[in-house]
């Protein structure tokens, strides 16, 4: 594997091997030990140009540069530890505790601890308790605080890392959310009132010419589907354009999308479109305004499915307000040739409407061979 090194990590090592230089000319050379083992000038030199050189891979090979590192301050703790190997081996141990591997970081918070413990031991045994202390201390400061300092500056990356792990699914989560919801409101405006208008079209091109009184009728509510759909439309692009929520257009949108009480307006559509529609008139009173929108919305896509998969059948939709819920109930019959099963798209958007307001939601055949739309809200 090719090992490539960083600028900023050699600019790293020649800075030190320098300093190391001026330092062993100066005399202060002397961390640890005695100078009864005291080495040549170059030899020392040439530990530390070894130590450099594995501090120049500190970051592209953090094993090698510790390893290297390692036994380069080995053999200079044989003549005494120097002040140079002592800050290049903080460094490296530094580095590599903060952005090796975890495997690295955890081995060497345990050969360091090993180490420390054992070195104070040995001194003990050597030269008595009293001396060993200070060796203690010595090698506290060259081995445990760099690992240990390390690993609190890791630990704080990477709950900062978590965070914003966290903050970016919590936005993603909320951008999906709003796509949904569009995904909701566009099915609704542009199903329910598309393919009312559609299906009134085609009724109108069927009629014969004598009837212009029912073509009247049926091009009237076209007119109405047609203006509300826009009108819909309109709001909710300047809902999409506002900063804020509290900005004027969504209020607007929160007032102008339909509401129950509006329930009368989608019979006669359905029933220009149509279909044999009942309903009675019951009023539900004052409801939350999310599930009044839900209810609305179901209702309203109940009616455009009738229409779109039921044509002419004769359906029925029932307001029921109980004590603690409100119960939505449309039915129709099932007609013979009817057009064939649309995409799911409606069952969906109705299910996610009374779900979010802590509804239940169910639609399919009932005992009498007709197909019932069910929503019930708690209030």
């Amino acid at each position: 594997m090719e090992l490539r090194l960083e600028r900023r990590d050699v600019l790293v090592a020649v800075a030190f091997f320098t300093a190391g230089l001026l330092i062993h000319r100066l005399g202060l050379d002397q961390m640890m030990g005695s100078r009864d083992g005291h080495a040549s000038f170059g030899t020392r030199m040439a530990v530390l140009a070894v130590a450099c050189a594995g501090q120049a891979f500190r970051h592209r090979a953090p094993v090698a540069a510790v390893g290297v590192v390692g036994a380069a301050t080995a053999a200079d703790l044989c003549f005494g530890l120097s002040a140079p190997m002592m800050m290049v081996c903080i460094d490296v141990l530094f580095v590599a505790a903060l952005h090796g591997p975890r495997r690295l970081h955890q081995v060497l918070v345990g050969v360091v601890a090993v180490v420390t413990v054992g070195m104070t031991v040995t001194a003990a045994a050597a030269v008595g308790w009293q001396e060993s202390f200070y060796t203690g201390l010595q090698v506290f400061s060259l081995l445990v605080v760099p690992v240990w300092w390390a690993t609190n500056v890791r630990r704080h990356r990477e709950g900062a890392e978590q965070v914003a792990r966290i903050a970016e699914l919590d936005r993603r989560a909320a951008v999906n959310a709003e796509r949904n919801r569009m995904a909701r409101d566009l099915h609704d405006v542009v199903a329910g009132h598309m393919s009312a208008i559609a299906i009134q079209s085609e009724a109108v091109l069927s009629l014969r010419s004598g009837d212009p009184e029912t073509a009247r009728t049926v091009l009237k509510s076209v007119r109405e589907n047609s203006v509300r759909a826009l009108a819909e439309m309109r709001t909710m692009i300047d809902v999409l354009r506002a900063d804020e929520p509290e900005d004027e257009p969504v209020a607007a949108w929160l007032t102008d999308v339909g509401r129950l009480a509006d329930v009368g307006r989608l019979v006669e559509s359905a029933a220009a479109a149509g279909l044999d529609v009942s309903w009675g008139r019951t009023d539900p009173g004052e409801l939350p305004v999310g599930v009044d929108v839900a209810a609305y919305r179901i209702v309203q896509e109940a009616l455009t499915n009738a229409v779109k998969h039921a044509p002419g059948a004769r359906t029925s939709v029932v307001l029921e307000r109980q004590v603690r819920r409100l119960v939505v109930v449309v039915r129709n019959e099932v007609v013979d040739g009817a057009r064939g099963p649309g995409t799911g798209t409606g069952l969906v958007s109705m299910a996610e409407r009374a779900h979010l307001v802590g509804g239940v939601f169910s639609a399919g055949r009932d005992g009498d061979g007709g197909w019932v739309v069910r929503a019930e809200f708690p209030l």
